[in-house]
């Protein structure tokens, strides 16, 4: 072997180790999505939040990514994306501390939206860094579909990890695991990784960060509060505020030189079923998630661990659906595998409504395989469709907006659709407490109160089960009308890393 060949060989093998440190945080910030789903009957209990205080534990996290995840990502491109990603690592490993031993709501709810601040930084550096460690294409191609696969297994992974530590620790430790990865990662990235900076025109519009940022947060506090407490005059003004902000912040995108957000990128009907896809995919999987992890403990009486357990055949077909999804795409097309998951989370998401308040496992674990299919899918193909629909100088662009898209979702799915599930519970429930939780912790419970409480919820459920899986249903239709047929000899091609 020559001394080229053994210097190919040390670089390879440094690209890889590479590789596996950055997954490390990749996980994390995926998991965080969906680790605290079955914590939350515990959180509830310990720290007794309100109705809006539990779903903002759950839902300001992905807020927080989603409103920074593009300024960050144009930051890092300035200033370096390792140097991001090191400082985002600590910023979220502090959080993780402060989460860990939080002695109330509000503490808690201001630990994780420091753990977002920190994640915003992770998911746009940590794919510019992969990519740069990689010159072979088929090796950058693999290192990609790597990442994505680790990510999409981060989110189904969070929930069973997270039961079989709470069947033996308090509910800390969900935000307590985070500690031993972020160490590693600040200890080995400096030497394993190498910076990226590129160079990109105009400057970070401060503005339009800061009104997107509020816009979100406030229109999502106005109908989190409407399904929590009812509707009232400072909850209708919050909403009109925020949306008034968000009007502001898109107008002012369509007039800048160099846009925080690309809106003129949806003109192309591909373009914006790819990112409509990211979001439902997202919003469709969160809602489930949280609302089924509180219906196997809280309604038919299934432990921390049990509850995990129940979870995993769908997380293991999410994971194989995401690592196969361009084996597929060779077999059928990028634009029949897009389609497939519209309908396989839609159908799947169906079966939800087979459940009780007395039964209701096999269609759960029913529920979870098939629309694992979808998800994997959709979590594999949407970065690479959105990209491949716009030309090249707006590919970054494309980019940002389609991993924008899940954050977005993630958190917009346990906002919006867990408050339609709330109020629900609030209009149809036996009026002793805004969440079922809370009303199960309340003393004296009759067991026609506990009873009412249970198909109050069960109802909540599949309110909001039925309308993300209408929303799925309807992309799926929109997708057929919009997106072209490939033509033959394109239709098994897959599209080359970004």
């Amino acid at each position: 072997m020559t001394s080229l060949d053994l210097a190919v060989e040390r670089a390879d093998r440094r690209a890889w180790l590479g590789l596996l440190v950055v997954l490390g945080p990749v996980a994390l910030v995926a998991m965080d999505g969906s680790v605290l789903y079955l914590a939350m009957p515990g959180i509830t209990s310990a720290i007794t939040p309100s109705t809006d205080q539990a779903l903002w534990i759950l839902d300001i996290y992905g807020f927080v990514v989603s409103s920074l995840l593009i300024a960050f990502g144009n930051l890092g491109d300035r200033y370096g994306r390792l140097r991001f990603l090191l400082g985002g690592a600590a910023v979220f490993g502090a959080g993780s501390v402060g989460a860990a031993f939080s002695p109330n709501a509000e503490a808690l709810i201001a630990c994780r939206a420091l753990m977002g601040l920190g994640g915003a930084t992770l998911l746009p550096s940590g794919l510019a860094i992969i990519s740069s460690l990689f010159h072979d294409p088929r090796q950058r191609s693999r290192a990609i579909g790597i990442f994505a696969a680790t990510f999409a297994a981060g989110f189904a992974v969070g929930p069973v990890l997270g039961g079989l530590l709470l069947s033996r620790f308090d509910w800390g430790v969900v935000f307590l695991i985070n500690i031993p990865v972020v160490v590693l990662f600040l200890a080995f990235a400096p030497v394993l990784l190498t910076e990226v900076r590129t160079t990109r025109p105009g400057r970070v519009d401060a503005l339009s960060v800061v009104l997107s940022a509020v816009g979100i947060l406030l229109t999502v506090h106005s109908v989190k509060s409407a399904a929590a407490e009812g509707f009232s005059p400072t909850q209708a003004v919050t909403g009109v505020v925020g949306l008034a902000v968000l009007v502001w912040f898109v107008r002012r995108q369509l007039t800048l030189e160099y846009p925080l957000l690309d809106l003129r990128l949806f003109k192309d009907h591909v373009f914006t079923v790819a990112i409509l896809t990211g979001l439902l995919s997202l919003v469709a999987w969160a809602a489930a998630g949280y609302l089924t992890g509180v219906y196997l403990q809280s309604v038919l009486g299934y432990g921390v661990l049990a509850a995990a357990l129940l979870v995993l055949p769908g997380a293991a077909v999410l994971t194989v659906a995401c690592v196969r999804a361009s084996a597929v795409v060779e077999r059928i097309g990028m634009r029949s595998a897009l389609i497939a998951s519209h309908f396989f989370m839609g159908t799947g998401l169906l079966l939800l409504l087979l459940t009780t308040t007395e039964h209701g496992v096999a269609a759960f674990i029913a529920s979870s395989v098939v629309t694992g299919v979808g998800y994997g899918f959709s979590f594999s193909l949407v970065a690479d469709t959105a990209v491949a629909a716009v030309p090249a100088e707006r590919a970054g662009s494309a980019a940002s907006l389609a991993e924008m898209s899940n954050e977005l979702g993630n958190a917009l799915g346990i906002s919006l659709l867990g408050s339609l599930a709330a109020l629900c519970f609030r209009l149809t429930g036996p009026g002793v407490a805004g969440t079922l939780d809370e009303t199960l912790d309340a003393p004296a419970l009759t067991a026609g109160t506990v009873a009412e409480a249970k198909d109050a919820f069960l109802t909540g459920l599949h309110v909001a089960i039925g309308a993300a899986s209408l929303l799925c249903l309807a992309l799926g239709v929109l997708a057929l009308r919009w997106v072209p047929k490939e033509p033959k000899a394109q239709a098994g091609k897959v599209p080359g890393p970004r």
